[in-house]
């Protein structure tokens, strides 16, 4: 009996956060953080390039959280990106921060980028259909593959209302087998490839939960996976993120089924020759942004990191400038993962936008200390949860003039053993000042006499650069396991 083998190769891209060209890039070796330049569209390309010529059979996807991330993406709403993108030959991508400008624009967008966008998860409330298809079927040959999109289902739970206008997110769990059953039935495809942004927790227990997965190429929580996860039969890959990593999967197709695979994480170095096409591209995008970013606008000794889950080193910069602008008690803001280290040595408008892209308003709101305690459980819930479907959110929220000792094994609601504001522990019938950043700062649920500051987080920062620079900052064990 004649065997039918094929190979694919899959190049995943995930969370690039829009970052168009080089940028410092944290790395640990040795047993603490290196930093170094890494990533870039033009040598993403270049990468490209040679993976498709050295296989026949090549299927590009991208996880989302693209079109949003830096400040020539957010001031011009994700156009200064679509050039690149569709350029790039993007065969299927999903969707996060791309609803950061509101469905309406999302979806013009979307009209102009060349690449299917996949979401088994998004509908429209005035007619509960998909805002975008669910799946698309790729021909190789007589391989059939078919992608089913998942975007991130904590779009209309834990971000701003206007992300989610007229939609609705579910998990995108319970329409697979249907979607999976008519890809194979009705539209004979071999490999079925799901393209996640929900989180690589809550995808190891998709995939437990759900048969006829072959690939998950899974996003949003920014793992750099040296090896692929097995689960169920699946295989499981995550890229990093900031476009400073490519996963490349090569599969041996056998009569329809995966027989053998290898894969790499690529790390995009520096010294890959960016493409010059895509460079060209890259520099007429960034044009009208330039001299804006390149001013230098202070210094700083240490160097400013986002990559840790606790607490980190540029969340305490953010929110020592905010504490410091509005004389607040204690400062908060959400653990965002996305943004680019920060080297010791000159700080630039870039590098300020890098840590807020959004710019948002300060807001400054009273909280009992009854309503901190809940606002923090709630929070370490989300990071924490046991059921990964239940965590959302980022890193642990990001706090600043408050101690919080905390036992993360603990159950919901109980995580807490002792909160201190300043140095005295906290009084639940108390009222405490605060400062925040979006409602992933502090949420609708929590404070009252809620108003706007008069400055937008980048000015605040600016301020706080020119008044201490040169800036040392420290890990503060904010957050004390014990």
């Amino acid at each position: 009996m004649s065997t039918n083998t094929k190979n694919l190769t899959i190049v995943q891209m995930n969370d690039t956060h829009a970052y168009f060209d080089l940028h410092p890039e944290w790395f640990f070796e040795n047993d603490q953080f290196v930093y170094r330049k890494a990533g870039g569209y033009a040598r993403i390309a270049t990468l490209l390039k040679e993976i498709r010529e050295n296989s026949n059979d090549v299927l590009f996807c991208d996880n989302g959280d693209t079109l949003n991330g830096t400040m020539p993406a957010v001031r011009s709403e994700g156009e200064a990106v679509i050039p690149v993108l569709n350029e790039l030959g993007i065969d299927a991508m999903t969707l996060h921060w791309e609803f950061g400008h509101g469905p309406e624009t999302l979806i013009e967008k979307s009209k102009k980028l060349k690449v299917p966008m996949l979401a088994d998860n998004v509908y429209k409330l005035d007619d509960d259909k998909r805002l975008f298809p669910a799946s698309i079927v790729k021909e190789y040959g007589d391989l059939s593959v078919g992608i089913i999109g998942i975007a991130s289902n904590i779009v209309d739970k834990t971000m701003p209302d206007s992300f989610s206008k007229g939609l609705r997110f579910t998990l995108g769990k319970d329409e697979l087998t249907e979607i999976i059953r008519d890809l194979k039935e009705n539209k004979k495809a071999d490999l079925i490839v799901l393209l996640s942004h929900l989180g690589f927790p809550q995808d190891i227990k998709l995939v437990n939960e759900i048969e006829g997965i072959d690939v998950c190429l899974s996003g949003h929580t920014h793992n750099r996976l040296f090896e692929p996860v097995i689960e169920n039969d699946t295989i499981v890959i995550q890229s990093g993120c900031h476009g400073s990593f490519l996963g490349q999967l090569d599969l041996e197709v056998t009569d329809g089924r995966i027989t053998d695979f290898s894969h790499q994480l690529i790390e995009v170095s520096e010294d890959i020759e960016p493409d010059p096409k895509i460079s060209k591209i890259i520099e007429q995008s960034l044009s009208p942004y330039k001299d804006e970013l390149a001013a230098v606008v202070g210094e700083t000794k240490s160097a400013l990191n986002r990559a840790t889950m606790l607490e980190s080193t540029m969340d305490n910069f953010l929110l020592s400038a905010i504490k410091e602008s509005t004389g607040a008690q204690m400062a908060f803001s959400n653990g965002w993962r996305y943004g680019a280290p920060i080297v010791p040595g000159p700080v630039t408008m870039n590098d300020l936008y890098n840590i807020t892209p959004m710019d948002p308003p300060i807001m400054t709101a009273d909280l009992t200390g009854q309503e901190l305690l809940d606002m923090i459980e709630q929070n370490l819930e989300r990071s924490f949860a046991s059921d990964p479907y239940e965590q959302m959110g980022g890193f642990v929220k990001r706090s600043l003039g408050l101690k919080v000792y905390i036992k993360i094994e603990n159950p919901k609601g109980h995580r807490i053993q002792a909160l201190y504001v300043g140095d005295e522990p906290v009084k639940k019938t108390e009222t405490y000042k605060v400062a925040y950043i979006t409602k992933q700062g502090v949420g609708d649920d929590f404070g009252s006499n809620k108003e706007r500051f008069n400055m937008h987080a980048i000015e605040s920062m600016k301020a706080y650069l020119e008044k201490h620079s040169p800036v040392t900052i420290d890990y503060l064990d904010t957050y004390k396991p014990v």
